[in-house]
């Protein structure tokens, strides 16, 4: 069977009402006071009996970890703003003579939607997904004991598709602690427990399935981490948001997607890793913004490559596309060895980046990061999520038939190690850098700012390309990075947006959006 004929659809697990259909409408925003402290609760202590077969090879017990996470998941009630259906215009004769003959007429509906959620600290922060409370204006939280409250949005991060909600209560909630998700083996049982079709604290059972699964989504840029995990257990529209967890009730992932033709269970589910959630919470309480740390390389697997010609194909595609110049001759040299099963080879280096800096170099074949094997290219974007920047990360790499050790010290998408704060430039999703003066006289323009970079998340995702200078903001001249953040920050949410700039071949384009 063609490896076309076994795509799969991948579906976000948020559950629509028949009424309301999909939520739409206005995003709530980040809560402006200063968030209390996280409680997070630390991993649960279970016998071993709970987490293996019994000597007596009975099967594994799943009701205490069922019972024990069942409680900290939350049922996930979404409304958006009052909007209006259209359906044709009024015949009647009494509109006719004495109304408005022939007035449209509308229906006003109240988008709802519903999904899951977790509560991991006991003083009532929630963990869900990003797609499941996006496009909300008000969100209700509905505990096991059948009690609500309204919640408030602390941070999002479309980019992992994690939200954190915050419920305000005097009560001790209970909660699940992360465990460790690198630890998760192939094979290991796992539990997830959600609210499907408003069916609330449904559990389920599976294996671990695969580790470090990437997806691919409705749109090319859907999902912004490779690692997910990937179960057989049973999750369908309303788990958006869920728990998935190991045999002690620790939470392992948090259930986002699955792969399907009808948009229902089909037996491939998949879960976004704790070490992920708990890195992208952690953030969005401190400094209200993840904190996304860049090597700074773009890299390939050239093992996934089953022939010469395909490779050349993807060659001139980067040339064409990207920019980057490659030689073809020594791709294929260096595609006759594996590390691991795979050959992930850098391909550019970029200017001002934690790679440049630490000596990486275009062609080296990367093996190791964090002294864990590198068996796909998965694996790099995984272990750098994991980091802030500022912070060291080690890298072994082959270059010439010689290993290397190397570590670099990850940057910011400003090219620094400094905190990066909740500023509204995040919302254009590139990386900038300084127009280069000889460009900039052969352009015959003061200066300005190249998009060096295009993040899966942004304003300028297919609106502009990698290389693009901005000029003018507004009608106002920009000139630098520093401008360029201070003119974008200075407007407010929701106010236009209107972009003038030029390409590095002299081609002129203009760009609007609303912030």
């Amino acid at each position: 069977m063609k490896n076309s004929n076994i795509l799969r659809t991948i579906v976000l697990l948020v559950f629509a009402s028949l009424v309301g259909g999909l939520v739409s409408a206005v995003i709530i925003g980040k809560t402006q006071k200063q968030q209390p402290a996280i409680n997070l609760v630390a991993p649960r202590e279970m016998p071993v009996s709970a987490v293996a077969f019994s000597p007596g090879g009975e099967p594994v017990n799943f009701s205490d970890a069922a019972e024990h996470a069942v409680p900290a998941v939350v049922h996930v009630q979404v409304a958006g703003e009052t909007q209006r259906r259209y359906y044709g215009r009024s015949n009647d004769l009494f509109d006719y003579f004495f109304g408005n003959p022939g007035e449209q007429r509308y229906q006003e509906y109240t988008p709802r939607g519903s999904g899951s959620g977790v509560i991991i600290s006991d003083n009532g922060y929630i963990v869900t997904n990003n797609h499941v409370v996006e496009k909300a204006s008000e969100i209700t939280v509905i505990f096991n004991d059948k009690t609500s409250f309204v919640a408030t949005v602390v941070g999002k991060d479309p980019t992992t598709d994690i939200a954190l909600l915050k419920v305000e209560t005097d009560i001790k909630l209970p909660a699940l602690g992360f465990a460790d998700s690198d630890n998760l083996r192939l094979g290991e049982w796992v539990l997830a427990i959600g609210n499907p079709f408003n069916l609330t604290s449904t559990v389920t059972a599976g294996i671990v399935s695969a580790k470090a699964r990437k997806l691919s989504g409705p749109n090319p840029n859907d999902f912004g981490i490779e690692s997910f995990i990937q179960t057989d257990a049973v999750i369908n529209p309303g788990n958006s948001g869920g728990a998935l967890i190991n045999l002690k009730g620790e939470l392992v992932g948090i259930n986002t997607a699955i792969a399907s033709h009808t948009g229902l269970y089909e037996g491939y589910s998949f879960a976004i890793p704790s070490n992920v959630a708990k890195k992208v919470v952690q953030d969005l309480i401190e400094f209200g913004v993840v904190q996304r740390a860049l090597l700074g390389i773009h890299y390939v697997d050239l093992s996934a490559f089953e022939s010469e010609e395909l490779l050349d194909k993807f060659v001139k595609s980067l040339k064409e596309e990207d920019n980057i110049d490659v030689d073809a001759a020594k791709l294929k040299a260096l595609r006759k060895k594996e590390y691991n099963g795979t050959c992930i080879c850098v391909i550019e280096v970029l200017d001002n980046s934690a790679a440049k800096d630490a000596g990486i170099e275009k062609y080296d074949i990367i093996t190791k990061i964090k002294n864990k094997d590198v068996t796909s290219k998965n694996v790099v974007v995984d272990e750098v999520n994991k980091l802030r920047p500022g912070d060291n990360i080690e890298i072994s790499l082959i270059r010439d038939g010689k290993m290397k050790q190397i570590t670099a010290v990850l940057r910011n998408k400003a090219g620094n190690t400094g905190i990066v704060s909740d500023d509204k430039i995040e919302i254009l999703g590139a990386r900038f850098e300084n127009v280069d003066q000889e460009l900039a006289a052969k352009l015959k323009i003061k200066g300005g700012v190249q998009v060096v970079e295009l993040n899966d998340e942004g304003k300028l995702i297919n609106r502009v390309r990698k290389g693009f200078i901005i000029t003018r903001v507004n009608q106002k001249p920009v000139t630098s990075v520093e401008e360029l953040t201070s003119l974008i920050n200075s407007l407010k949410r929701g106010e236009g947006v209107f972009i003038e700039g030029v390409y590095p071949n002299g081609r002129r384009d203009y760009i609007a959006f609303e912030l």
